[in-house]
């Protein structure tokens, strides 16, 4: 049955802002965006609640008896973002945060159908070693913790014996936006060449060495969240989801700084999370000349120059190869892929139409 009511959780996040555009966008489909703060995206029912806080969930949705479909997109970072990815704090923090959404929503949705849980390539080890390459979904499960295992093992126990079915999605480097996202590369990218030009500088790449990388456009994986959602071959599957090319980001910066209109200067690495910082002022100027909505850097990017610089290989003796397979997800029946330099400047348009960067 191609409708239901999506219950979206962590709905203002990049994943999560662009499922609620896809799925109130589809005939038959009702979406409840589960948030702290409201989502800016018309014709969706809001429901706030902190996931931390079991009891304070629970209320919120009680209302929720006619939810048939979750996408669970709700993360819990550390402020040092790559750090915290190996915390047994943070791991307890993101199992906490599923293990409260379904305590409260399984005793009100007796109908519900599906629920798609956000997994990525961290599941292969890809943040901190070479794995073979391309990465595929039938390999065992990477030895190494991390907060996706005790998540999907809480599925599996919930799931036993149910009427509902779920499945996971591995998208890579997730393009998009959402402010204060503690992973968003557009938001950094186009921050960084606001504040070159504001300073008289052409656009130089701050990375390191050439590797070779993918991306996942988020409507590509709000596109496969529907996907699995009414697709019954879907059901217990995990799948990769990326857009199907691959790029080596200095091979796109021109790109980039066309769209900006802006020259591409010589390569110069930068630690990004150490010198952003210290331009708060620039971009203060930033956003009362252009009139952009009231962010500070800070507040606008969170951790992203942290993932940046790590995205970009800023520091890396030797950075990794990082490719997923796509093709158990094209197998399977889903028709969609995504030009993935068309995806970056697409999204770096959005933001600036968002007013959250300058024209």
């Amino acid at each position: 049955m191609d409708s239901g009511t999506l219950l979206v959780a962590g709905a203002t996040g990049i994943v999560g802002s662009a499922a609620l555009e896809h799925f109130s966008s589809l005939p038959g489909w009702s979406v409840v965006a589960l948030s702290r703060r409201a989502p800016a995206v018309p014709g969706v029912r809001h429901v706030a609640a902190d996931l931390t806080d079991a009891a304070a969930t629970r209320h919120a949705l009680a209302g929720c008896g006619d939810v048939t479909h979750l996408l669970y997109t709700a993360l819990h970072e550390k402020p040092d973002l790559v750090a915290g990815w190996r915390d047994e704090d943070q791991m307890r923090v993101n199992l906490a945060m599923l293990t409260h959404l379904m305590d409260a929503l399984l005793p009100v949705a007796r109908g519900l159908r599906h629920v798609t849980l956000m997994q990525g390539t961290k599941a292969y080890g890809l943040h901190h070693v070479q794995v073979p390459v391309p990465a595929k979904e039938h390999w065992p499960r990477a030895p190494h913790a991390v907060f996706y295992w005790p998540q999907e093992d809480l599925l599996r126990e919930r799931q036993a014996g149910a009427r509902w079915q779920f499945s996971i999605l591995r998208p890579q480097l997730i393009l998009g936006h959402a402010a204060g996202s503690p992973m968003n590369v557009i938001g950094a990218i186009g921050a960084y060449a606001a504040i070159c030009r504001e300073l008289g500088e052409p656009l130089r790449f701050p990375g390191g060495g050439r590797y070779v990388h993918a991306a996942s456009d988020s409507r590509l994986i709000a596109r496969a969240a529907a996907f699995c959602a009414t697709r019954p071959q879907a059901a217990g599957q995990t799948y990769n989801v990326v857009n199907g090319d691959m790029l080596v980001w200095q091979d796109l910066w021109p790109s980039v700084a066309a769209h900006f209109g802006m020259p591409v200067g010589e390569p110069r690495p930068l630690r990004l999370a150490e010198a952003m910082p210290a331009h708060e002022s620039t971009w203060a100027r930033l956003v009362q000349r252009h009139g952009l909505q009231p962010f500070t850097l800070a507040q606008l990017l969170g951790s992203s120059w942290q993932f940046t610089d790590r995205t970009f290989g800023y520091g890396l003796d030797a950075p990794l190869d990082r490719i997923v397979s796509p093709i158990k997800l094209w197998q399977a029946g889903f028709e969609h892929a995504q030009d993935t330099e068309d995806a970056v400047r697409y999204w770096l348009a959005r933001m600036q139409q968002a007013r959250l960067l300058p024209h």
